[in-house]
């Protein structure tokens, strides 16, 4: 970390002292000085830094107790939401949003898959409707996390039917409290209700809210669902996330170890300190513009690691690793690994694989556009996707 910059954080901290200001009061400030995230430009969070330089300014922030903006609670705004309306919005957009999303003003959610567009996400059939200076909405959105605690969302609807489906999509930023949006939960085998099916009926978005060009909804998608990987597969700590569980729960109890665990422990500490590795070199890559597909090889890593870990975790705690303490049915404002047990953990861990792109998509899409290998054979890619919903 350069000096100039930890001067200013210092200054900072000598102007506004965290323990007599107000939490929201101290974050917009922080923002306002380009201390939120410093590789952002300057006006919207940041300094124009290179982004390895924020781990610093954090732990010089966490040091003096200032207040974090609570990252676990909006993660798809700070990592989907943000780095898309920097890349795409006018500048208009990025003055309304950018300031109370990273001070966890205004939590935000993602609209994208629907129950026939899933894995499938170019078949999204949620409509949107040009009328005058607003475009008018109807659809079905599902497995939408954290749409009971959200004020915006990011949106993908189709506005041309006419066009190939990757061609006649445009994407918007919906007030979650708008007439119309209805969100209902949806239980998963944790017990909670972490994720959501949003209902979409008539709601009214208006033109200054779509981002990006009429029928440019792919192109963007594509940038948030690269940094939506990278986000879901980052760990800029050694040990940290579930490999810090399993790590702790070995070195507290020695009478539960044997050979093979230590040999699985070992070989997962080596895969999990790669991943860590390779995420740092993305997220480089990420503050030089915007991330490409390899992205899809770091949550593939991520989702396979976190699975064996909590099983390995169950294993190890043997018939106290079936210990589960909560089938409360929750509507939960974020998703809490260590606060909870290794049962609820290796139950969670599940969604991994599904959730920011199935494994299966994420595979094809690093042969085909990683590894340059011939695409699957596709009827309806070239098509009007009127003729191909059929």
């Amino acid at each position: 970390m350069n000096s100039q910059l930890r001067e200013r954080v210092r200054d900072f901290l000598a102007d506004h002292d965290p323990r007599a200001m107000e939490r929201v009061d101290f974050l917009r400030a922080r923002y306002d000085a380009g201390l939120a995230w410093v590789h952002f430009p300057v006006g919207h969070g940041g300094l124009g830094l290179e982004q390895a330089l924020q781990p610093d300014v954090d732990r010089l922030f966490r040091e003096a107790g200032a207040p974090d903006n609570r990252p676990g609670v909006n993660p798809i705004g700070l990592g989907m939401a943000a780095p898309t309306i920097l890349a795409f919005g006018s500048d208009a957009q990025k003055d309304r949003f950018l300031r109370p999303l990273w001070t966890g003003e205004e939590v935000w959610c993602q609209l994208f898959s629907e129950p026939g567009a899933g894995s499938d996400l170019a078949n999204v059939a949620t409509r949107a409707v040009r009328d005058g200076d607003e475009w008018v909405v109807n659809g079905q959105k599902v497995w939408t996390s954290g749409a009971h605690n959200a004020r915006f969302a990011i949106l993908l609807a189709r506005t041309d039917s006419s066009l190939p489906k990757h061609f006649g999509m445009t994407y918007f930023l919906c007030d979650m409290t708008d007439p119309g949006v209805d969100v209902r939960p949806l239980r998963q085998i944790t017990g909670e209700a972490e994720f959501n099916e949003v209902f979409l009926t008539d709601v009214r978005i208006p033109d200054g809210q779509r981002l990006g060009d009429v029928g440019e909804g792919w192109k963007v998608a594509n940038a948030t669902l690269n940094n939506e990987r990278i986000s879901i597969g980052k760990s800029a700590d050694r040990e940290s996330g579930m490999l810090g569980v399993v790590a702790s729960t070995w070195r507290e109890r020695p009478d539960l170890r044997t050979p093979d665990l230590h040999d699985r422990l070992l070989r997962l500490w080596v895969d999990a300190e790669v991943a860590r590795l390779t995420g740092t070199r993305l997220r480089q890559k990420l503050a030089q513009g915007q991330p490409g597909p390899e992205g899809s090889t770091m949550k593939l890593g991520f989702a396979r690691i976190a699975q064996q870990l909590s099983g390995l975790e169950v294993e190890l705690l043997g018939e106290k690793g079936l210990h589960y303490s909560d089938w409360t049915m929750v509507r939960p404002g974020h998703v809490d690994f260590n606060g909870r047990d290794a049962g609820y953990r290796y139950l969670r861990a599940k969604g991994n694989s599904i959730e920011g792109g199935t494994s299966e998509i994420l595979r094809n899409i690093v042969a085909e556009r990683v590894l340059g290998l011939p695409g699957e054979h596709r009827v309806d890619k070239n098509i009007p996707w009127k003729e191909s919903a059929k």
